[in-house]
């Protein structure tokens, strides 16, 4: 990724490459997100147009290629047992209809083409299809509560 595809002031990165059309696209970022990008890109120097240049010397592309080995660091210094990195797709889609998401919006976020492959990402556990239902059953007694309450004049 390079400096020029982060835009702190509108908290957007360009996503320029990837392997389907809806790939390419601008993603908003959270505040915390963009707090990140700011430190990073304080860390490295000023001329550098890569946000992780390579610590090789002399190899022969200027960035890191692959995130294994720096996210089995990443997971090692935190503490945190060893899971691929793609999961956090799969818990970033959860977590998204867990809080009432529409999936037409996830499906973008995720940069997904079509609807049916987000449904492969979002895993709604049992706790989150309970809270679904107490939210529906907590609709139902407010409109009793409310049919209750109402007085019709004939």
């Amino acid at each position: 990724m390079q400096r020029e595809q982060v835009d702190l002031e509108r908290r957007i990165v360009h996503i320029s490459d990837s392997k389907t059309e809806s790939g390419v696209a601008e993603m908003p970022m959270t505040q915390r997100a963009a707090e990140a990008f700011r430190e990073r890109l304080a860390e490295i120097p000023a001329d550098c147009p890569w946000l992780f240049p390579t610590p090789v010397v002399g190899s022969r592309k200027p960035y890191i290629q692959s995130l294994k080995k720096t996210w089995n660091t990443t997971l090692e210094k935190a503490g945190v047992r060893y899971f691929p990195l793609y999961n956090l797709r799969h818990t970033f889609a959860s977590r998204l209809s867990a809080g009432g998401v529409a999936d037409r919006f996830v499906t973008l976020l995720l940069r997904q083409g079509d609807a049916t492959v987000f449904k492969k990402y979002s895993h709604a556990d049992l706790q989150m299809k309970r809270d679904a239902l107490a939210k529906l059953e907590v609709q139902e007694r407010d409109s009793q509560s409310e049919d209750l309450g109402t007085v019709r004049v004939n």
